[in-house]
């Protein structure tokens, strides 16, 4: 059986390798529970995040790794158990003059400019924290999005408080640093899920990845393999009790 992933430039959760193989926390994980199902073959495809929904819904592949789950992505593809919760942080230049550390920080500085990568979640929080357009830079890859901010083009990139750190660490503390968002006194965060997505003409392929995620989340073998990407329980125990 030969299953085709679709995946991202996007450390610590997809990447590729020096050689060309896909790497990753995301990665990894798909392999560990497709190998458990019975694929013999797993072809994974570079794409970006403007093509992911479409190119599984219309069978270009036949999974996406995990993205956040929304109303709207749930109206296109049909979403697995999910496998990570992951609260918003940007990635600044180390001095952070502009003391960004929210999407309300942004807002309350109009000189300030935010860049986020096409048709991922993080667009409407901003904007739901009142961030104008005309801040908003955006952005079809991560890589020119991390340039953006090197260069003094953005003030910040908004993606996962993980990968960002994940981000900074890589690149060098003395030129960027990762900030996790600032909690809204008064309110509870509610730290999105992220899951693996499907056509919905698949649900024989779901409902056996669902079965093998049921069994592995949460596992000692999967808390180990994810640490070696950066996630600890934060990400991955409020996923265990929706499974």
């Amino acid at each position: 059986m030969k299953i085709r992933i679709a995946y991202l430039e996007e450390p610590p959760f997809g990447w590729s390798g020096p050689n060309g193989p896909a790497m990753g926390a995301d990665i990894d994980l798909a392999t560990v529970v497709l190998r458990a199902i019975g694929a013999t073959e797993i072809e994974h495809y570079l794409t970006t995040f403007s093509e992911l929904l479409d190119g599984v819904a219309t069978g270009r592949w036949d999974m996406n790794v995990p993205l956040f789950i929304t109303p709207e992505r749930a109206q296109q593809v049909a979403f697995s158990v999910p496998v990570w919760a992951m609260a918003d942080g940007f990635l600044v230049r180390a001095d952070n003059d502009k003391a960004l550390d929210s999407y309300a920080s942004v807002a309350e500085r109009r000189d300030a400019r935010l860049g986020i990568i096409a048709g991922q979640v993080q667009h409407e929080s901003a904007r739901a924290a009142g961030v104008s357009e005309d801040q908003i830079v955006v952005y079809q890859q991560q890589a020119e999005a991390i340039e953006a901010v090197r260069s003094g083009t953005v003030d910040a990139y908004a993606s996962t408080a993980l990968g960002n750190r994940i981000l900074a660490e890589r690149i060098g503390g003395s030129v960027l640093r990762a900030v996790e968002h600032r909690p809204v006194t008064g309110s509870v965060l509610e730290i999105p899920f992220g899951a693996f997505s499907f056509s919905k003409n698949s649900d024989d392929l779901r409902h056996a990845v669902d079965r093998e995620l049921r069994s592995y989340l949460g596992s000692a073998a999967h808390r180990e393999q994810m640490a070696r990407f950066g996630f600890t329980h934060k990400e991955i125990d409020p996923v265990l009790s929706v499974g």
